[in-house]
C-alpha cells in the first residue's frame, strides 16, 4: 500500500528532473530540426541567452524564421540581446493552450523584465485572441499587435515550448538609435613631385616703380611727420636775463679807449678851420687875377 502511494511521487520527481535536463540541454537541439530557424538559434547562442534560459523550468520561446528575423540582425549586440529576451516568456504556452484562450487579452512576463531594466511595461508582452487568431505585441501603451501566432515547433508540456510568430517584436525603449555610417574621408591632394616644384613659376618680384604714387594727403602726412614741430616756449625763456655787472678790468679798458678817440667837439673844430682856409684861398685866387 505504501509502495503504491510512493510511485506517483517518484514518477513526478523523475519528471521534474528530466524536464530540467531537457530545458538546459535541448534548447538549441530543438531548433536543429528546423533549418529555417537557424538564425534564431545562432543569435541565442551569440548573445549567451541559452545558459540564462536554462535556469528556468518553464519557458516559451517565440521563434522567428530566417527571412523575418533579418530585419533586426543588423542591430548592435546589446540591442539584439534585449530584443531576444522579450521573445522568451516565463510561462508555458503551446497550440492547445492558445486555442483554449477566450477572446481577450492577457499580459505575459518576459525574460527582459527580470533584468530590472524594464521601463513603461516594455518587459511585458500583450497576447490577444481576436476572431480565432492570436497576436503578440509589446505591452507598452500604443504598441501595435502585428506579430501573429503561426504554429508550434516544439513542446515539452509545462516545461519548454517553441512557437513560431510571423515577425519579431521590438518594444519601445529597447532599440537604440541606429546612426548612418560616417562618410568616407576626403582623399588628400597628391604632393607635388620635385620636378613640378622646379618648373613651377616663381612669384613675380614687387617693383617699387609700379607702386602707386602717394596722394596729396599722404604727402601732407609725410611732411608733418618728417618736420619736427616747434615746442612752445616756456615762461622762463620770455624773462630777460639780468645784465652782467662790469668788472674793474673792463672799466680800465673802456677808459683807455676813450682817451685814444678824439672827442666830438675837437673833431668839429678842426673841420671848421679847414673850411675857412679853403674859403680864403678861393678869394685870394680871384684877387690875383
Amino acid at each position: 500500500m505504501g509502495l503504491n502511494a510512493s510511485l506517483p511521487l517518484l514518477f513526478l520527481t523523475l519528471l521534474l528532473v528530466f524536464s530540467t535536463v531537457v530545458t538546459a540541454d535541448n534548447v538549441t537541439r530543438a531548433f536543429e530540426k528546423y533549418s529555417n530557424f537557424s538564425t534564431m538559434s545562432d543569435l541565442l547562442i551569440k548573445t549567451k541567452l541559452t545558459p540564462l534560459i536554462s535556469k528556468y523550468q518553464t519557458i516559451t520561446i517565440l521563434a522567428v524564421s530566417n527571412d523575418a528575423i533579418s530585419s533586426i540582425t543588423n542591430r548592435s549586440a546589446i540591442e539584439l540581446k534585449n530584443i531576444l529576451m522579450t521573445h522568451v516568456i516565463l510561462d508555458y504556452y503551446d497550440e492547445l493552450k492558445l486555442n483554449g484562450l477566450k477572446e481577450k487579452s492577457i499580459m505575459l512576463t518576459t525574460l527582459y523584465q527580470t533584468t530590472g531594466l524594464g521601463e513603461e511595461m516594455n518587459g511585458f508582452l500583450n497576447c490577444t485572441k481576436s476572431k480565432g487568431r492570436v497576436y503578440f505585441g509589446s505591452e507598452v501603451k500604443g504598441s501595435p499587435l502585428t506579430s501573429e501566432y503561426v504554429t508550434t515547433l516544439y513542446h515539452n508540456p509545462f516545461n519548454l515550448s517553441i512557437i513560431q510568430i510571423s515577425m519579431p517584436i521590438v518594444a519601445p525603449g529597447l532599440s537604440l538609435a541606429v546612426f548612418p555610417p560616417p562618410p568616407p574621408p576626403v582623399p588628400l591632394a597628391p604632393a607635388p613631385s620635385p620636378m613640378n616644384v622646379a618648373t613651377a613659376p616663381s612669384p613675380a618680384p614687387t617693383n617699387a616703380a609700379t607702386a602707386p604714387a602717394p596722394g596729396p594727403a599722404d604727402e601732407a602726412n609725410a611732411s608733418d611727420s618728417a618736420v619736427p614741430k616747434p615746442k612752445p616756449a616756456t615762461e622762463s625763456q620770455e624773462v630777460d636775463s639780468p645784465a652782467p655787472v662790469p668788472s674793474a678790468d673792463n672799466e680800465k679798458m673802456e677808459a683807455a679807449a676813450d682817451k685814444t678817440k678824439p672827442t666830438s667837439s675837437s673833431a668839429c673844430k678842426a673841420g671848421l678851420k679847414f673850411d675857412i682856409v679853403l674859403l680864403l684861398a678861393f678869394f685870394a685866387s680871384f684877387a690875383w687875377f
